[in-house]
């Protein structure tokens, strides 16, 4: 994978913000600061993971969305959905419905994402992992990707470097059409996602799914469009959605998505974590050498795996319930017929399969230089025993370690510091003299403070 620069979908609405600190807290990365009573978000922390979007209450955080009219640029529309959006729906929504409303609104063509799982297993007789080292971590979740880029680059020879389910889906679908003599620019091939970090994914240039997928079209807005079509079409005759063919999935694969989908499938001792911040306490684990004997790891973002992610419209217990009674009817296995024809295509796909290996990023670093990053460290250090240490986030900073950290960098001033204002402003002017002071462009020293 190419070091490219990330294309970030969560946006700040500044109009709506009220620096209520909420995101502040719970961003995982400590991306956001608090700066003229309005959250910001540092592009080079930030990962996508959308837990600021779900604990803002006031709405101010809201996730970049496609126009639904870019599909019809295209001859052949491929809708490329996770299986999770049947469990979007209730029980008297039947998978022949669901089918039926993505062609009406603009589909020609229907793929699971997770059938990418059942080709896989077709081509090599068994789910394949690619990586450097043990225990292999998976790259399903991209969030968890940026996660180990950013934090745990020593963890990135353990990423697989096979293809996720839904970029083979998608290279299935456009190796399919253009056998029957369809031209490429005429295929467009859409994910409808459930969160944030696959639709950034998408969006950002070089990424494992460049010209593969044409564009991310968000869940909820997807699911909104059928729920208006079943509404206004409410009896429609079994013959009438038996014209569309139903996705091809086997009962396994069907339940990749959600915690424990993807292990399950996998050989070895595997292990399943879900919610980033478990994730996080788990990684540290796996930085320090323990738990090699594991084989394979599933990491989500997501609590629940992808039935939590942000675009998701109904509860993630419920949906994830309805999945897997909908799992229990399909086949453990391919049809032959079906996997004759997987094969038939196996030269385009098997070449194709594996991605670039993942680059580190360094923006969690206080200095690139590291001599200088030692210098800053210890300054890090030594303003942190000055700090109150009670993590208040009056300071615009989520912890008094991240406001220590900001000031080394030249980000910040100590004079954010409120308890150290209140306790003893005369010594805070000292401190700032020792630390350095930084006036902030949305900041003016008042004359208490000169």
């Amino acid at each position: 994978m190419r070091d490219q620069p990330f294309h970030h979908t969560l946006m700040v609405r500044k109009d709506l913000c009220q620096g209520c600190t909420h995101c502040m807290k719970r961003c995982p990365t400590e991306a956001i600061r608090i700066t003229g009573g309005k959250a910001q978000v540092d592009p080079e922390r930030c990962v996508d993971c959308g837990q600021c979007m779900a604990v803002c209450p006031h709405n101010a955080i809201v996730i970049e969305q496609n126009d639904f009219q870019q599909i019809f640029h295209y001859k052949y529309r491929v809708a490329i959905l996770p299986t999770l959006l049947i469990g979007q729906f209730d029980d008297d929504v039947s998978e022949e419905a669901m089918v039926d409303a993505l062609h009406n609104i603009g589909f020609t063509h229907v793929h699971y994402a997770e059938s990418g799982v059942d080709i896989l297993k077709t081509l090599g007789k068994k789910i394949s992992v690619y990586a450097d080292q043990h225990p292999v971590v998976s790259s399903y979740c991209p969030a968890v990707v940026r996660l180990i880029q950013l934090r745990y680059p020593a963890l990135l020879p353990n990423v697989n470097l096979m293809r996720t389910p839904a970029q083979i889906t998608a290279l299935y679908a456009r190796v399919v059409l253009q056998s029957e003599g369809i031209a490429s620019e005429d295929i467009g091939v859409f994910y409808i996602t459930p969160c944030a970090a696959k639709y950034a994914q998408i969006k950002t240039p070089g990424s494992a799914t460049s010209g593969l997928i044409q564009g991310g079209l968000n869940l909820d807005y997807v699911f909104n469009l059928m729920q208006t079509y079943l509404a206004q079409h409410p009896n429609r005759k079994n013959e009438e959605l038996a014209r569309w063919e139903k996705p091809k999935i086997t009962g396994p694969a069907f339940l990749w998505s959600l915690t424990k989908g993807e292990s399950a499938m996998m050989q070895g001792r595997t292990l399943s974590v879900d919610e980033v911040h478990n994730v996080i306490e788990f990684l540290e684990l796996v930085e320090d050498d323990r738990h090699k004997n594991l084989d394979f790891l599933e990491l989500r973002a997501c609590d629940t795996g992808c039935t939590g992610g942000i675009l998701t419209s109904r509860n993630r217990f419920l949906a994830t319930e309805r999945i897997k009674h909908h799992a229990a009817t399909l086949p453990k296995e391919l049809h032959e017929v079906d996997k004759a024809r997987i094969l038939s295509f196996s030269d385009q796909l098997i070449h194709n399969l594996k991605t670039d290996r993942i680059v580190a990023k360094h923006s969690l670093q206080l200095d690139r230089d590291v001599s200088m990053a030692i210098r800053k460290l210890e300054k890090v250090k030594r303003i942190t025993e000055v700090l109150p240490g009670i993590d208040c986030g009056l300071c615009g900073c989520p912890t008094c370690r991240s406001l220590a950290e900001d000031i080394a960098k030249a980000n910040a001033s100590i004079r954010r510091c409120v308890v150290l204002k209140l306790t003893d402003p005369h010594g805070l002017n000292n401190l700032a003299k020792i630390w350095g002071e930084v006036i902030q462009k949305d900041q003016k020293p008042s004359t208490s403070e000169v």
